[in-house]
C-alpha cells in the first residue's frame, strides 16, 4: 500500500507540474501580452516614451520578461563603486541623437549594450527626435534599455523555488539587536498572565511564528507560507493563497492593548504584524503604538475567507446530496416502474436536460418568491442567505448520485451471486443490503473525497449568480482581468486538490472493501 502510494504521489506532483507548464505556455506564449493594458487607464494617458516605459515595466511585473533601463544600470554601477556620482550624471545625458551623444555618454552606452546583448537581451534606444523633435528636455525623452523574455524553464524554476518559504531569523536585512525565537507560555499580547504558548521572533518577517486565539481552528502558524503568485489586478500586491484565506467584510473591532501600553478600539490582529523597514522612524502613529519596527498588520473582519464561504456551501451541499441522493436512488431501484420511480427519471433527466444557468436562475426566482435571500450579504446575521446556493449546488449531484445506484443496482439484479443469494432463502431487503448495496457504495465512497475536497474550489456559475464572495469566480476574474498571477495560483491550488483527491478516494475504497488491494504479490 505504501509503495503504491508512493508512486501515485509522484505521478500527481509529475501531474501538477505538467498543468503549470501548459499553463505557462498559454499565458507567457500563446496570449497577446498586449491585452493587459485593454482596461488600463494609467497606460492610456501615457504619452510617447513614458508609454514605451510603462509597458514594458509591466510587462516586467507580470512575469513576462526581465526589463533593465540605462539609467538602472548606471545606478547599479554607483551602488558598486564603479562609477562615481558626477559621472553617472554626466553619462546619462544623452543627445537629440545617438550622433550627438557626448563621448562618455557613448562610452556608457556602448558598455551597456555589449553587456546585456552578450547574455540575450535586445537592447532598443528611443531617441526625443524619434518622438517629438520639437520638445527635448535634458536628455529627459530619451530611453535605452535593455529586455529578454523569461526562458519557460527559468519560470518554473523560480515559481517552484519560491511555493513555500520558512521565515526565520536572517530573513530581515536590516541591523537588528538580538536576533533569535523566544518561546513563551504566556502571550504578551493577552497581558502575560493567560497561559497561551507562542514562539515569537526578532528578525523573522512576521513576529509571531506560532499563538493561539479564539478563532478556527485556534492554533496558527506563520512560520511556513505557501506563495501562490502575487496578485496584480484581482488584489494587487497580495498573493494568491492570502486573497483565497484571508478574511472579509467589515471590521470587527474590539480593545487592544498595543505593545507600549496604548489601548484603544481597533481591528489591528496583532498576531500577524510583519516587519517594515523603518516604520517607526517619524511615524507618529507607529511610535505611540509599537515598540520595533513589527508595525504591518491584517484586519480582524466579520466574514470568512473566499475558501471559507466555498468550503462552507460546497461542504453542506456535498453531505445534502449524499443524505437525499443515495437512499433515493436506492429507492428507484427497489420501486423500478412505480411512481417513485418515475418521479425520480423526471427529476434526473430535467437536471441533465436543463442548463445549470437556467435551473439556478428558476430556484433563485422561486426562493425570492418565498422570501429566501438571493444575494449574498457577508455582514448578514441571517443564515437563510445560504439556502439558495446551497439548494441549487446540491441538486445536480443529488441527480447524479440518483442515477447511478438506481442503474447499478438494477444491473446487479440479474446477476449470478443475486440469484444465489434468492436460491439460499434471502429476502429482497437482505440481498440489496448485504450484496447489491455493499458492491454499489465502493464507487460512491470513492468519489467521497472529491467531493469534499472539490467543495473547496467552489462553484463558479453558483457563486456568480448570487453573489458568492467564494474562490469560484476567482479564476474567472483572474481571466477577465489578465492576472497571470492569480491564473497560475489558482491552477496550481486546484491541480493539487485533484491529486489528493483520487489518493484519498483509492485510500477509501481499499478501507471499505479488503478485497480491493494496490499491492502486487507474485504467485
Amino acid at each position: 500500500m505504501l509503495k503504491y502510494l508512493f508512486k501515485r504521489l509522484l505521478h500527481g506532483l509529475f501531474s501538477i507540474i505538467m498543468v503549470v507548464v501548459i499553463v505557462m505556455i498559454l499565458i507567457y506564449s500563446l496570449m497577446n501580452r498586449q491585452l493587459i493594458f485593454a482596461s488600463d487607464p494609467l497606460y492610456a494617458k501615457r504619452l510617447n516614451n513614458a508609454k514605451y516605459t510603462y509597458r514594458y515595466s509591466k510587462w516586467e511585473e507580470y512575469g513576462y520578461l526581465d526589463y533593465v533601463t540605462y539609467a538602472d544600470y548606471l545606478i547599479d554601477l554607483t551602488v558598486k563603486g564603479e562609477l562615481d556620482e558626477e559621472t553617472r550624471k554626466s553619462a546619462v545625458s544623452f543627445g537629440r541623437t545617438a550622433d550627438k551623444d557626448t563621448d562618455i555618454v557613448k562610452e556608457y552606452v556602448a558598455e551597456f549594450t555589449e553587456y546585456y546583448e552578450s547574455r540575450g537581451y535586445t537592447v532598443e534606444r528611443l531617441d526625443a527626435v524619434m518622438i517629438n523633435p520639437k520638445k527635448v528636455a535634458d536628455g529627459g525623452q530619451q530611453q535605452l534599455y535593455a529586455y529578454k523574455d523569461i526562458p519557460l524553464i527559468n519560470r518554473l524554476v523560480k515559481y517552484f523555488t519560491r511555493l513555500i518559504t520558512v521565515d526565520n531569523v536572517n530573513n530581515v536585512k536590516d541591523d537588528i539587536e538580538d536576533r533569535g525565537l523566544t518561546f513563551t507560555l504566556f502571550d504578551p499580547l493577552y497581558g502575560g498572565k493567560t497561559f497561551s504558548p507562542a514562539i515569537i521572533g526578532n528578525g523573522t518577517t512576521h513576529k509571531y511564528l506560532l499563538y493561539f486565539d479564539n478563532q478556527f481552528p485556534f492554533i496558527h502558524q506563520n512560520l511556513v507560507t505557501i506563495n501562490l503568485g502575487t496578485s496584480y489586478s484581482v488584489n494587487m500586491g497580495v498573493d494568491v493563497f492570502k486573497t483565497m484565506t484571508s478574511p472579509q467584510g467589515s471590521f470587527v473591532l474590539s480593545e487592544i492593548t498595543f505593545p507600549t501600553g496604548f489601548t484603544e478600539m481597533s481591528a489591528d490582529n496583532l498576531h500577524t504584524a510583519t516587519y517594515i523597514s523603518g516604520s517607526m522612524t517619524g511615524n507618529k502613529v507607529n511610535e505611540d503604538r509599537f515598540d520595533t519596527d513589527y508595525t504591518n498588520v491584517d484586519l480582524f473582519r466579520s466574514g470568512f475567507s473566499k475558501m471559507g464561504y466555498s468550503f462552507v456551501i460546497g461542504i453542506i451541499s456535498v453531505v445534502m446530496s449524499y443524505l437525499l441522493g443515495v437512499p433515493l436512488g436506492i429507492l428507484m431501484a427497489r420501486k423500478k416502474g412505480k411512481l417513485l420511480d418515475k418521479l425520480g427519471t423526471v427529476y434526473i433527466i430535467f437536471i441533465i436536460a436543463v442548463p445549470s444557468l437556467a435551473y439556478i436562475f428558476l430556484f433563485k426566482a422561486i426562493g425570492g418568491s418565498f422570501g429566501l435571500p438571493t444575494t449574498f450579504n457577508m455582514d448578514s446575521a441571517s443564515k437563510l442567505m445560504y439556502v439558495l446556493p446551497i439548494v441549487s449546488l446540491a441538486l445536480p449531484s443529488i441527480a447524479n448520485l440518483m442515477k447511478w445506484l438506481r442503474r447499478y443496482m438494477i444491473d446487479q439484479q440479474n446477476s449470478d451471486y443475486v440469484k444465489f443469494a434468492r436460491s439460499g432463502g434471502l429476502t429482497e431487503g437482505e440481498i440489496f443490503t448485504k450484496h447489491i448495496l455493499k458492491n454499489a457504495i465502493i464507487p460512491i465512497v470513492h468519489g467521497i473525497p472529491a467531493s469534499v475536497l472539490s467543495a473547496l474550489t467552489g462553484a463558479i456559475i453558483t457563486e456568480r449568480v448570487y453573489v458568492v464572495p467564494g474562490a469560484g469566480n476567482l479564476l474567472t476574474e483572474a481571466i477577465n482581468k489578465y492576472d497571470n498571477g492569480v491564473i497560475v495560483g489558482v491552477t496550481l491550488f486546484y491541480a493539487v486538490l485533484s491529486v489528493l483527491s483520487i489518493i484519498l478516494g483509492d485510500i477509501f475504497m481499499a478501507m471499505v472493501d479488503p478485497r480491493i488491494s494496490f499491492t502486487s504479490k507474485s504467485r
